[in-house]
């Protein structure tokens, strides 16, 4: 019976994952076409957020659960790094190509790990988990050291965004893990959270920017494929919030942060032989592969010492 339960929770942490991964390549792929087609950052943001809180106010109704008043006040701080990471990761995309976003972004992992050390039950640091993240840093400085100067404004949005996606995923860790300080909210109640509330302060945002004098006149500039562009990037945008929300509730922000590192392979690909918006140096590439190898092993060394703590828990009870 044990040994079923347990291929059930490995189905659903692949599932979720998988989800997720899949989302996560759309999302930057389409944003990247979406901003380039709009560029109004802050109005596409607020495009998608309206997009996924009317979706789950109409269609997932039922399943929207809040606990208590004091379990909302409790997620609403996750809110504003929810709506930072959306706006970083547009005005990023922007301004620099997708693979120098990736490669950047693979370093995140370091700082969640920095972060994680100071929640209830955090996890033991391991020399191969040290080597992998030297491996990450490594690959990044090998891609950032052939950068042309035109695309260095675009390392400070990836920076910022960097940042504020480890604090994202390291209060949604610590709201939704069984072991941590969950909350009694739905993932259906919390993917509406997130993006009816962050409707206010990135409509604000774009007020102040003057995007809201501009959009009457980029829209009606938009041609069908365009349409389309920003259409998916709504779409894709509601998937890659409910499906990051359920695997973040699986596995630790961590591993979550390298997963999504990891998947990006695929977007340098896309770019450089499919798009043909970036082309790479041999240096650059070698480097992205470096950084993403570095992240793979990262999450392979972080999952045996995940796997150390269930079975130290787990052993607790025999030894009372």
């Amino acid at each position: 019976m044990s040994g079923t339960s347990w291929s059930i929770e490995q189905l659903e942490v692949l599932l979720a994952c998988g989800s997720n991964c899949f989302s996560s390549v759309g999302m930057l792929l389409f944003n990247k076409l979406a901003v380039q087609a709009f560029p109004l950052e802050c109005c596409l943001v607020w495009f998608q957020l309206f997009f996924a809180a009317a979706f789950m106010l109409i269609f997932a109704f039922p399943y929207l659960h809040v606990g208590s008043l004091k379990d909302f006040v409790r997620w609403c701080i996750v809110v504003p790094f929810y709506c930072g990471m959306l706006l970083t990761s547009i005005l990023a995309l922007k301004n620099a190509p997708m693979s120098l976003l990736i490669v950047l972004r693979n370093a995140s992992p370091l700082a969640s790990l920095a972060i994680e050390r100071f929640y209830p039950e955090p996890l033991r640091i391991s020399p191969w988990m040290l080597a992998s993240i030297f491996m990450m840093l490594a690959g990044a400085v090998m891609y950032v050291s052939e950068l042309p100067t035109k695309h260095y404004q675009g390392i400070g949005w990836i920076l910022l965004n960097s940042f504020i996606a480890v604090m994202d995923r390291c209060l949604q860790r610590l709201l939704l893990s069984k072991d941590q300080q969950p909350v009694d909210i739905s993932k259906a109640g919390i993917t509406l959270i997130n993006n009816l509330m962050g409707l206010v302060p990135v409509g604000i945002a774009a007020w102040a920017k003057g995007e809201l004098r501009e959009l009457p006149g980029t829209y009606a500039a938009l041609t069908a494929t365009d349409k389309v562009y920003i259409g998916l990037s709504c779409v894709i945008g509601l998937s890659i919030c409910y499906t990051g929300i359920w695997a973040q509730s699986l596995i630790s922000a961590t591993s979550f942060l390298v997963m999504v590192n990891a998947n990006k392979f695929v977007i340098i690909c896309i770019e450089a032989f499919g798009m043909h918006t970036k082309v790479l140096t041999l240096n650059q590439f070698l480097g992205a592969c470096v950084s993403i190898l570095g992240g793979i092993s990262y999450g392979k060394a972080r999952s045996y010492i995940e796997q150390e703590a269930e079975e130290r828990k787990k052993l607790v009870p025999a030894k009372v």
